[in-house]
Order: C-alpha cells, then structure tokens, then sequence
C-alpha cells in the first residue's frame, strides 16, 4: 500500500481563504498590485467567479465573494470591522514592490521601514480591507532597536 503525503506536492501548509466583495475584482486587483497570478481555473457558478486560487512566489491564497456557497462571511470593508488577521509576505523589493501597488490602487499604511527584526518592511490595505504586510529581510534582529528598550 503506497502511502499519499499529507499534503500536494507544491502547497503550502498555510493558505489564507479571504472573503471578497468581487472576485473579479480582487483578482484584478491582486494582479496589478501585488503581482498574484491566477492557478488554474476559477470555479464559476451562474457566470460568477465562485472561487479563485492565486499565487506570489511561494505563497498562495484563495478567495471566494460575499455569499458564495452560502456563507455569510463579509469583507472588513462592508462589515463596518477591522479585520482581525494579518497578512506578512516576503518580497524581492520591497521598495518597488511598495511604489507599483499604491501605483496600481492599493492605500499606503506603512511606508517601508526598517524594522528591529531585520525586516524592511511596508503595509498595504487592498479594496477589502483586508492589510497586507510585505517584507524584505535586510538585516539581523537588533535588541537594541526595540521601541522602549
């Protein structure tokens, strides 16, 4: 008996499933400014994408709209609430990375800052208000440069 591995072969053991107001939308959107491409096929229902599967580098989201498959999950935007989860990403350039997306719609949180950690870091909200950090290691943790040490 062969013995399948936990996972497939290429998936990450972590895949954030966001709520979206459009899909359509956020697809587009998650293209131009956060370079995601688009895995396979989205799975339509009625002429409506349903469910899309996204990827940047090694990390892959998914996503459905507001409702889909009878769910009654809304996005921070039309819930009227932050959301609770954040999102860190390793880019390349996090410089360019930054300047492209707020280029292409997206709303500057954070510029990009050194962080203690030895990240040089920004944050970026997306339509639904979900935020988004992005990240470049530039560095090594530095205990002096905690704030209040």
């Amino acid at each position: 008996m062969t013995t399948r591995p936990y996972k497939p072969t290429g998936v990450p053991g972590l895949m954030p499933y966001l709520t979206v107001q459009e899909a359509e939308k956020a697809i587009a959107f998650y293209e131009k400014a956060f370079s995601f491409e688009v895995k396979g096929e989205p799975m339509q229902q009625d002429g409506r994408i349903v469910h899309a599967e996204m990827s940047f580098l090694d990390t892959i989201i998914m996503l459905a709209p507001e409702g889909a498959f009878g769910g009654k999950t809304k996005t921070p935007a039309n819930s009227g609430v932050s959301s609770p989860l954040g999102l860190y990403i390793y880019c390349k350039d996090v410089d360019g990375f930054y300047n492209r997306a707020v280029e292409s719609g997206a709303r500057a949180v954070l510029p990009p800052e050194d962080m203690f950690w030895g990240d040089r870091m920004c944050k970026l909200a997306d339509p639904d208000g979900y935020e988004w950090a992005f990240a470049q290691n530039v560095g090594e943790f530095d205990a002096s440069k905690i704030p209040g040490s």
